[in-house]
């Protein structure tokens, strides 16, 4: 197969893709679409700077990565989150994946980061989200505040009857819109 027709098939492929994805969006439930078509905010791949303290109190830095993109039609919205050291290694990598959740009439995130995973609510805020992890007797709560340019995640774990306690923060910046991790699906 020769250069043209290899780009003729990928465009073509590139419009099968499309067209099932508008035809996936097109059956799925109104309200999920509807709620999930919320969430369009959080898409795109964005960059900046994360620190924090670690859970055993040490204090470190990355170059923070985010590619955010809808599933399944809309249906769901996938994260990665990738950390990387000075030295170029990944310090931090997380996975979750948002939905709407008809039966509870709200949003949850399926996190996993570190060998811990679980399901958490996720709630919208008039500028971001906030969700929450049970971590003993407190949490640990994560707030973001979200505009067309700017992703910034405050983490603190909260004790009842106590002041909150920063442990990270993250403010990145948006570099574009994402095709990710619709693009290039397998095709027989």
């Amino acid at each position: 197969m020769g250069p043209a027709e290899a780009q003729a098939q990928a465009q073509a492929q590139a419009q099968a893709q499309a067209q099932a994805q508008a035809q996936a969006q097109a059956q799925a439930p109104a309200p999920q679409r509807e709620a999930m078509a919320k969430l369009a905010f959080m898409r795109g791949v964005w960059t900046g700077q994360a620190s924090g303290t670690s859970p055993e109190g040490r204090p470190y830095s990355v170059t923070q990565t985010e590619r955010i993109g809808p599933m399944l039609g809309g249906d769901i919205l996938v994260v990665e989150g990738r950390g990387y050291n000075a030295d170029g290694s990944t310090g931090f990598n997380a996975f979750a994946v948002l939905s709407w959740n008809s039966a509870a009439s709200g949003y949850e995130i399926r996190a996993y980061s570190d060998g811990y995973s679980g399901t958490f609510p996720l709630t919208l805020t008039d500028t971001g989200y906030v969700w929450e992890v049970p971590a003993g007797p407190g949490v640990q709560r994560f707030t973001a505040e979200v505009t067309p340019t700017t992703y910034r995640e405050i983490g603190a774990f909260v004790m009842p009857g106590q002041p909150e306690r920063k442990n990270f923060e993250m403010t990145l910046t948006r570099r574009g819109e994402s095709d990710w991790p619709a693009a290039d699906p397998v095709v027989p």
